[in-house]
């Protein structure tokens, strides 16, 4: 098998493109092609953190990787079959590595390139910004790597630098493009011991004036006999480019071909300054294609908080030889024709915390807190134990629009302990969090900055909590049961979390996930994307003949031509063991009527047929009807699918919820029998109670989920109660006790 280092080798569609709006269409092909397959993408293609890229091709597959800085385990690498959709594989360099300089924030490891050459697999990083460069070894992306070991250079190398990156040539001889600060820029030649050898090429005239600003993060490519240099600005964008026929130090030989990438004239694009790319590859039908990074905001709408996102752009080439990357556009764009995958968009992973080791998607910020948890001290439960200080087990934040659920044990005792889900900055200096703790009594607080709501806890030691993200108004919500929720205070804007930090936010995105301070916490669930939730369609992750518009319930869905359209809402959690997506139910409006289709996993090709749903008018465009249908029983997490059927504009789509109707198997709070029903609701009959486990009733009192008495009384068990309750979640307490009975009551009209 031939291995190319950043070369991807890829047949693709014979087509010219042309733009109708934000359309693309192919010509001479079927017009219809493209509104029913997923062949196309929108960025980012790696959603969230995912600065400094790196790309190596092994036959069909393809592997990421960059700089992690503290976020650790250390250097995930990443797969993809087609460049659209990655997933994590491994972690090159672990958590207890004892030679890190520095595990801070905005320090750990900067600038991981992985690459193959003398019949190996080398990852270099740089161990902190003057910390040395260093390499581990593997005969597999996967692992297990080698010990890091420190490079040695050459008597003419001078300071390493770290952020670096590994050129191969043709004839296989592979070379460190070196880059320690501002004004320095070589290339040397790495021996087969993994080592610099020979004498450095000196390079340093390229940024002697600060002409590229920074001119970090070089790669190269060859093209026609030509070795092209590229050079990043800084963080904040600029991509620059040289040639040169041979490899030398004489300036006199390298032409300068100014700016890499074109304008960017879509006004609606949030990723407006890409830089920091990928080596350039050629696919087979000789176009040109790179992955660089970039932040996203547009005016004030700042999302810098998420980090460097990953985006796919082509190169074309100008009769003289020059490349220029394609500017970010919102238009989808056409897919390499690679191999189908079955791997899922890269988004945050749910996990039911059955296995004996820790999914890879997760990870820590210090080292220390990577040592503080267990899968086995309980089965089937993660435990964080956090000493006296706090705990986290965080993914990285993604996306705009998301619902993500936790169920935790947590005993709180002492003022200060608290537990359940957060999601901070890179240096935690802001932090939201949704916990269960203690603060004079047994509380339930959501909070952020200043803000902070709270209630008593009235469901005991096993809360189910979930943040429901609407762009950057983020409300707290808390359950006895995972399906009937209560809000807690008000929807808490985190504006100043999204949006750039100081020092750039130590230099990497947010993350989210579970968090713990004070005492041991247990967590049996974590999902990402609570398909059980109500969802805001307007999250979108790909898309193709869709167009995003305002009503008065927000953003909506609609598509553009009567072809047809798509749209993939990724990461979608449908369910596990004992609680499984049994329908699925849409809000939508419509003056024409239409016909709506939902896959999971794909369309036509590979996917999974749920539903058809006839969307039929509401009158206006702006009258929102709750469409419902029954879907096979289906868990696990997804991407899912939605093609329209009927005229332009057929209708429009605001939300998806899944509903399940069978609840067994909950492991919940719920400890009588139940659930309870009251037909019609409310009702002065009310409704009797299984009384097995309690000894001998005499009173009984009904709570809300807000602790508020709602109904008591005096029963012997023939006694019917709660009357006067309506659909929900209500807490029962017998005899006056502390021992409380969750109870749900069901509506039947």
């Amino acid at each position: 098998m031939k291995i190319f280092q950043v070369t991807f080798l890829l047949v693709c569609q014979f087509f010219t493109t042309a733009f109708a709006g934000n359309i693309p269409v192919a010509v001479n092909a079927d017009p219809t092609f493209y509104y029913k397959f997923d062949e196309t993408y929108v960025n980012p293609i790696l959603p969230g953190d995912h600065p400094d890229p790196s790309l190596l091709k092994v036959g069909n597959d393809f592997y990421a990787s960059g700089s992690c800085f503290h976020f650790t385990p250390y250097s995930p690498i990443l797969h993809s079959m087609d460049l659209v959709h990655w997933e994590v594989i491994s972690r090159v360099v672990p958590s207890n590595w004892s030679g890190l300089s520095s595990g801070a924030p905005s320090a750990g490891i900067w600038g991981g390139t992985l690459s193959y050459f003398y019949n190996s697999y080398w990852y270099y990083f740089s161990n902190t910004a003057g910390g040395g460069q260093y390499f581990c070894k593997a005969t597999s992306p996967k692992g297990p790597w080698s010990e890091p070991v420190k490079v040695i250079t050459t008597a003419t190398t001078g300071y390493i630098g770290y952020d670096n990156s590994i050129f191969v040539d043709d004839d296989g001889t592979p070379y460190m493009l070196i880059k320690p600060g501002q004004l320095v820029n070589r290339i040397q030649q790495i021996g087969t011991n993994g080592h610099l050898t020979g004498t450095v090429i000196n390079m340093d005239w390229v940024n002697a004036t600060k002409k590229y600003s920074w001119a970090e993060g070089p790669v190269m490519c060859k093209r026609n006999g030509w070795y092209y240099y590229f050079v990043a600005g800084n963080v904040g964008g600029g991509q620059y480019v040289l040639r040169s026929k041979t490899l030398t130090s004489d300036s006199l030989s390298w032409e300068a071909q100014g700016d890499f990438f074109e304008t960017v004239t879509d006004v609606n694009v949030m990723f407006r300054n890409p830089n920091h790319i990928t080596q350039p590859f050629m696919l087979a039908d000789s176009t040109w294609w790179t992955i660089s990074h970039s932040y996203e905001n547009l005016n004030a709408d700042r999302w810098d908080g998420k980090g460097r996102q990953g985006l796919l752009h082509r190169i074309v080439w100008d009769a003289n030889g020059k490349p220029t990357g394609k500017a970010p556009t919102t238009a989808p764009v056409i897919k390499p024709d690679l191999t189908r995958t079955t791997i899922p968009w890269k988004l945050p992973r749910s996990d039911q915390f059955e296995s004996e080791t820790l999914n890879l998607s997760w990870h820590f910020l210090n080292p220390l807190n990577a040592t503080r948890y267990s899968l086995k001290t309980r089965p089937g439960w993660l435990a964080l134990n956090p000493g006296t200080d706090s705990c986290h087990l965080l993914q990285k934040d993604a996306g705009h629009y998301y619902s993500f659920v936790t169920k935790v044990a947590f005993s709180a005792l002492k003022n200060g302990q608290a537990a359940g889900l957060y999601i901070t900055n890179g240096n935690m200096t802001k932090s939201l969090k949704l916990t269960s703790g203690y603060k004079d009594g047994k509380k339930l607080t959501f909070s952020f900055m200043a803000t902070v709501y709270e209630v008593t806890n009235m469901l005991g030691d096993t809360v189910w909590f979930k943040l429901d993200r609407k762009e950057h108004l983020i409300s707290g919500y808390y359950s006895a049961d995972g399906l009937n929720w209560t809000l807690l205070g008000s929807p808490i804007n985190v504006s100043p979390m999204d949006q750039t930090q100081d020092n750039y936010n130590s230099w990497v995105g947010n993350s989210q996930g579970l968090f713990v301070l004070g005492s041991m916490a247990y967590f049996d669930h974590y999902a990402y994307r609570d398909g059980f939730s109500v969802l805001a369609l307007a999250g979108k992750d790909n898309q193709y003949g869709i167009e995003t518009v305002s009503k008065t319930v927000g953003k909506v869905l609609s598509n553009t031509s009567a072809y047809g359209g798509w749209f993939m809402l990724g990461g979608v959690d449908l369910g596990r063991t004992g609680l499984k997506a049994s329908k699925v139910e849409v809000t939508a409006s419509s003056v024409n009527g239409g016909t709506l289709e939902i896959w999971m996993d794909d369309m036509e090709r590979n996917g999974t047929k749920l539903a058809e749903i006839a969307v039929t008018v509401t009158g206006s465009t702006d009258t929102w009807q709750t469409f419902t249908a029954d879907i096979p029983d289906t868990l696990g997490q997804h991407d899912v699918y939605f093609r329209f059927r009927g005229v332009k504009n057929a209708y429009y789509l605001n939300t998806v919820r899944f509903i399940s109707e069978n609840t067994t198997g909950l492991g919940s709070t719920i400890v009588s029998t139940g659930p309870f029903r009251i037909y019609p609701n409310p009702s002065s009959d009310g409704f009797n109670i299984d009384l097995a486990e309690a000894k001998s009733p005499a009173k009984y009192e009904f709570f809300d989920m807000l602790g508020r008495s709602v109904e008591k009384g005096r029963m012997k068990t023939t006694t019917k109660v709660g009357g006067q309750l309506r659909g929900g979640t209500y807490l029962l307490r017998l005899n006056c006790n502390q021992q409380y009975y969750a109870c749900k009551v069901l509506i039947k009209k």
